[in-house]
């Protein structure tokens, strides 16, 4: 078989898909990529930024590569602080890796998300095709990444296939600089100090997903039927809906003396308050049958478990 090379595989995604296609296709076919070389990595790893396009049509051939997950991006926040470069690596690097897919014939998926939508959009059951006019320097890379997905599809042909992925709650990698990146950090916090400080007003609902569930989603795209995908790119998924307020509430179910208070970044706020409530899922329901294993309940009581047994608590 044809390869699989990941871009971005020492990010939060990236790190666990790495593991996940290793498991499913074997080290010798998956070759991880990152801006950085890690002190140890199991399997073919190879040092690569993808703005450098001579670079990554390097790696593309000397692997033999047939499937790209292109994760490589600054997120939300990050990218609102130095918008200038999230131009530059969100955009040159997906025109790169399209332009690789072009001319050696890989498949390419690329994440997108809730990021994409802005304050005009319809902020509960988000439709699959709607408004899309973002406010944030993440958004605007989002959606015109989306775009230039699928022209490379109806242009030349190229397989591209995305997610909109909602905030992605991990036990295994920190938080990387995205506006939700609560909902991974409030964990933390509470099974080792047993309080936390939320960026974001008590009330602020987000979409959100179990890291299980978004790696399960890529794969389960790539791997689909190709006759049965209407849409193709930027699929809205999602497996759970809630607050500030709620994730606590749950939290104090398992750790009673939990606390959590507010200092709201108004930065940060601003992005979530520009992001879907509840997106409507049900076109990646129907057409490759999406369907999320986790909750907010059974997401917690998992979260709870696995950073008490890291942390020996």
């Amino acid at each position: 078989m044809k390869k699989i090379l990941i871009t971005g595989a020492l990010g939060q995604i990236g790190s666990e898909l790495m593991v996940a296609l290793q498991k499913r296709h074997g080290f010798d076919n998956v070759v991880a990529t990152d801006i950085r070389k890690p002190p140890q990595v199991d399997g073919i790893f190879e040092v690569l930024d993808c703005t450098c396009s001579h670079r990554l049509h390097e790696t593309v051939i000397k692997h033999d590569i047939g499937t790209i997950y292109h994760l490589a991006a600054l997120l939300s926040a990050v990218a609102e602080a130095r918008p200038q470069d999230a131009w530059r690596v969100n955009m040159d690097g997906t025109l790169h890796v399209l332009e690789a897919a072009r001319i050696h014939g890989c498949s390419v998926f690329t994440p997108s998300s809730i990021g994409a939508f802005g304050p005009t959009t319809p902020a509960d059951n988000t439709p699959q095709d709607t408004i899309q006019r973002p406010t944030s320097m993440y958004g605007v890379t989002k959606v015109a990444g989306e775009l230039l997905c699928d022209y490379y599809a109806r242009r030349y042909g190229v397989d591209t296939r995305g997610l909109r992925y909602p905030g992605i709650i991990s036990n295994v990698t920190p938080p990387g600089g995205g506006t939700t990146d609560y909902a991974v950090d409030i964990y933390y916090s509470a099974v080792q100090q047993g309080k936390y400080t939320c960026f974001l007003r008590k009330d602020t609902f987000l979409d959100m997903m179990y890291m299980p569930d978004a790696i399960e989603a890529a794969i389960n795209l790539m791997e689909a039927d190709a006759s049965k995908l209407k849409h193709r790119n930027a699929f809205n998924v999602s497996a759970m809906s809630f607050a500030p307020e709620h994730i606590a509430t749950e939290i104090k179910k398992h750790l009673p003396g939990f606390t959590m208070d507010y200092q709201i970044d108004p930065v940060r706020q601003g992005i979530a308050d520009s992001w879907p409530n509840h997106m409507d899922d049900s076109a990646a329901r129907e057409e490759w049958g999406w369907s999320p294993k986790y909750d907010l309940v059974s997401m917690t009581a998992d979260m709870i478990s696995v950073l008490k047994n890291r942390f020996g608590k």
